[in-house]
């Protein structure tokens, strides 16, 4: 395994970006987005750091970008607007170092948000969607091999407006039993849920 800290020049200007390259038999790119900046969401949230590890256990190469405004990332908290156009950034500069492997998505919380929108710029193999706060922001439909993971103790997300939103759109629930927003004791149980999401 390899890593990369890298500054990676986005509309903002530069964004810190961690990438865990397994570096034999790749099988594709996961870009992971952590939750709200305004409220301690970084790269190194334990949610992302145990998406990335699955991933790259399983051959994928992850990318964790801090968005705007955290750690080392240039810029401000943009609600989404200029987060989104951030990781289109960040997705075109890392692929001329992949050709040709594909991308697969995956946000939690607020990181969900943007992922959900970033899908309609970005082809991806997968959009996965852990917690997602439907009830916070405005939700676009999102393509029919979309999957969400969710605690169905979800204590800031009620859990049945994640079922009922997934619902609208025809697809996939995985529901952690007895997990709340941020998987407190239940990271082996969402590890195993994002990794039976991810084999496609």
């Amino acid at each position: 395994m390899k890593r990369y800290k890298l500054r990676i020049p986005v509309p903002a200007g530069r964004l810190e970006t961690v990438i865990d390259d397994p570096e034999t038999e790749r099988r594709g790119l996961l870009l992971v987005a952590h939750p709200h900046p305004l409220h301690g969401g970084s790269l190194d949230n334990k949610v992302v750091t145990t998406l990335a590890k699955a991933a790259n256990e399983a051959g994928w190469i992850s990318v964790r970008p801090n968005f705007r405004g955290v750690g080392m990332s240039d810029g401000a908290f943009d609600a989404g607007d200029g987060e989104t156009d951030d990781l289109e950034a960040v997705v075109r500069f890392v692929e001329n170092s992949y050709p040709g492997l594909p991308w697969a998505l995956a946000g939690f919380s607020f990181g969900a948000f943007v992922q959900h929108r970033l899908r309609q710029r970005v082809d991806a193999r997968r959009l996965i969607l852990v917690a997602p706060a439907v009830t916070m922001y405005e939700f676009d439909p999102v393509p029919e091999d979309t999957v969400v993971i969710f605690g169905d103790a979800d204590e800031l997300i009620p859990p049945v407006a994640i079922q009922h939103w997934a619902q609208q759109q025809g697809i996939a629930t995985r529901v952690i039993p007895d997990a709340g927003h941020f998987f407190h004791g239940k990271l082996k149980e969402l590890k195993q849920a994002f990794e039976d999401a991810c084999s496609c």
